[in-house]
């Protein structure tokens, strides 16, 4: 398997050594050995697999005293991937990558802890798969708004839906610095 860097320290594309052949492919999803190797976190505590119709944008999710680094793929259509650098002292503050994952070239993002992740799905029926180093405690969410000038993600268009929840998240310059991860010293 590939690791590639990408503009955010520690955010990295993952591309599986993939296997094709005329009764279709085969790629391991998964080795910690190998990913160890790699230097990407090995110890999942769970995992997490939606479903979303086109346009649904979903995020900017994390936790605050609990983070979750996630290991994100698709398995049916596509998405444009974002992950947010929200560390408090972190030289990347307020950055952003995304990606268009999809099914056809599996590509893996693994994100690490400390930044805040969305997506907007590009197709009906999208799947995605995703494991995380730590448990969903919904009492320690927060969230960005998906929008934020601040932030100014080039987004591939206009999301048709979006949760309550979602839409109504903060910016981030108003969070509290107490409240969001911090960067290592």
């Amino acid at each position: 398997m590939k690791v590639l860097e990408t503009t955010l320290p520690g955010v990295v594309r993952i591309q599986p050594d993939l296997h094709r052949d005329a009764r279709g492919f085969f790629l391991e999803s998964f080795h910690a050995k190998k990913f160890a190797m790699k230097g990407i976190p090995h110890l999942y505590v769970q995992d997490n697999h939606s479903r979303s119709a086109k346009g649904v944008l979903r995020g900017l999710h994390f936790q605050k005293r609990h983070p979750q680094g996630k290991l994100v793929r698709v398995l049916a259509g596509s998405i444009f991937d974002v992950a947010v650098d929200i560390r408090s002292g972190s030289p990347t503050f307020g950055r952003w990558y995304g990606q268009i994952l999809n099914s056809s070239e599996p590509e893996f993002l693994y994100i690490p802890e400390g930044f805040a992740h969305g997506f907007l799905s590009l197709e009906d029926g999208t799947e995605i798969f995703y494991k995380c180093t730590d448990f969903y405690d919904g009492a320690d969410e927060g969230g960005v708004l998906w929008n934020d000038p601040g932030i100014a993600i080039s987004w591939p268009g206009v999301p048709e839906t979006l949760s309550p929840k979602d839409a109504a998240f903060p910016l981030l310059r108003d969070f509290p610095k107490a409240e969001l991860p911090s960067y290592p010293t």
